[in-house]
């Protein structure tokens, strides 16, 4: 059984409605008041400004210390240096088989410099891959150094042995990083610590045996040992740099000894980058659509905003001078376990003095939410710059959405101490330009074109020092993937 239903016309000005089963009146009911879309064409609209999803915090710009580049150069001079810092070396991947990029082998301390690329092409070709496994060890702490370990990707920890018994780690080596290799101008070395894998890994091996063959045979790498061994005995400090002779503690006439601080001959200087666009404005639209907001101003407003993004982008990721380019190797280091946890926020926290901040992805600051959650802790947060921001440590977390986050889910988190005082990172910027807008930004008038467009050429001036390799540091290899 069908139950039909007719829908009637609704009650207008007192007539009734159609009854079910009667057909609906012909014709509409007549207006019998002005419409809303008849009204709107005589309405004031009130308008917003315009808005831009790009537009962040830019936290990086805020608390980093400005300093004037007069000449657009800036030089940091340090005292002179004897250790070499260790670099990481370079592998290519083709299907399964990796191989090491033999001119990279200079980033062992021993290979510094080294010249000859045929050499280095031979012991590249010496290295033989292996995987190993989760929790597999590759060596023995006492045993003899029979290998130089290179990490191609993974993890593996330095094991050694605590006060009372217990088995510590003693700190990670990751992509790139290399163990064993100090043994290799040694006459019987032992390995001073065990090395485990942490998580699964990819290992190339050069056989010590294969690296004396090469030395017996080639002047230049027996030299090259040599020139080692000298450089080894130059009194340094914890730091490398070259040792200041104090005497402290003594009586009666005891001959004081003679110093002077050496300086570094070749100190690294930063030239200011820049970023530039050409804004364009018909004089139509300048002359004709300026009320209520002018034109011109809304899109130079906007144009800023999208060269200051920009500007912060390059401070982080830049090859020259960005954070996540210039900081020493001796001063990143890898999360134990993948995510953030309170544990490797501390060990980048203790690589320096007087952190300013730390700088992370806005979803690694929920990664490490999350951890610190875990453990049933509840990071402090403290006003700046009038809005609340999660610490650790007291040591602000500011978020910085120009950290890149890899296909494979993980990111990068930065600590840094800033300011010229405090042999900080500071940024650099030359103010009192032509036609300045903005501290270190300019916006030139170019003239109007036949086609009667407006055109300003806006630029901004900036880059960023380390003035010294621990003023920055890096925890790497930060996975950021909720899981359930």
């Amino acid at each position: 059984m069908s139950i039909e239903t007719t829908v009637g016309v609704p009650h207008q000005g007192g007539e009734p409605s159609v009854p079910p089963g009667a057909h609906p009146h012909p014709h509409p009911a007549p207006q019998r008041a002005l419409g809303t879309e008849a009204a709107r064409q005589l309405a004031t609209t009130t308008k917003s400004a315009p808005q831009m999803q790009e537009i962040s915090d830019r936290w990086l710009l805020k608390v980093l210390p400005w300093v004037e580049v007069s000449g657009g150069t800036y030089r940091v001079n340090r005292r002179l240096s004897h250790a070499v810092g260790q670099g990481r070396v370079g592998f290519e991947q083709t299907g399964s088989e990796v191989r090491v990029v033999a001119p990279t082998l200079r980033e062992i301390p021993l290979l510094r410099d080294f010249p000859d690329d045929g050499l280095l092409a031979e012991l590249a070709g010496r290295c033989t891959a292996r995987t190993v496994a989760v929790g597999e060890l590759l060596a023995e702490a006492g045993q003899p150094v029979d290998q130089v370990l290179l990490i191609a990707h993974g993890k593996l920890d330095r094991l050694g042995v605590g006060k009372y018994g217990e088995t510590t780690v003693l700190g990670m080596a990751a992509d790139g990083d290399q163990l064993g290799h100090e043994a290799l101008g040694e006459a019987d070395p032992r390995w001073p610590y065990a090395v485990r894998a942490a998580t699964a890994a990819t290992v190339l091996a050069l056989p010590r045996a294969a690296f004396q063959e090469l030395a017996e045979r080639s002047p230049e790498l027996r030299e090259q040992l040599e020139r080692s061994a000298a450089g080894a005995r130059h009194a340094v400090n914890k730091y490398g740099e070259a040792q200041i002779e104090l005497s402290a503690g003594h009586r009666g006439e005891h001959e004081l000894p003679s110093t002077f601080v050496d300086y570094e001959l070749r100190p690294r200087e930063y030239e200011l980058s820049l970023a530039q666009t050409v804004l364009r404005v018909h004089t139509r639209v300048a002359d004709l659509y300026n009320e209520p907001m002018n034109q011109t101003e809304h899109q130079l407003r906007l144009t800023v905003e999208a060269l200051r993004e920009r500007q912060e982008y390059e401070l982080v990721n830049n090859p020259e001078f960005g954070l996540l380019a210039t900081a020493a190797y001796e001063q990143r280091i890898s999360t134990h376990s993948g995510p953030p946890t309170p544990d490797d926020l501390d060990d980048l926290l203790s690589r320096r003095r007087s952190t300013r901040c730390y700088l992370a992805h806005p979803r690694a600051i929920a990664a490490i939410g999350r951890e610190a959650s875990k453990r049933g802790l509840h990071p402090a947060s403290v006003e700046l710059d009038g809005k609340r921001v999660t610490t650790w440590r007291g040591v602000p977390i500011l978020p910085c959405d120009k950290i890149p986050i890899s296909a494979r889910q993980t990111t990068s988190i930065l600590a840094m101490r800033t300011g010229e005082d405090n042999q900080g990172v500071i940024g650099l910027r030359q103010t009192g330009l032509a036609d300045e807008y903005e501290p270190g930004l300019s916006v030139r008038f170019m003239g109007i074109d036949e086609k009667a467009i407006i055109s300003y050429l806006v630029s901004a001036y900036y880059s960023a020092a380390v003035l010294v390799p621990n003023a920055v540091g890096v925890l790497e290899n930060v996975d950021i993937a909720s899981r359930a």
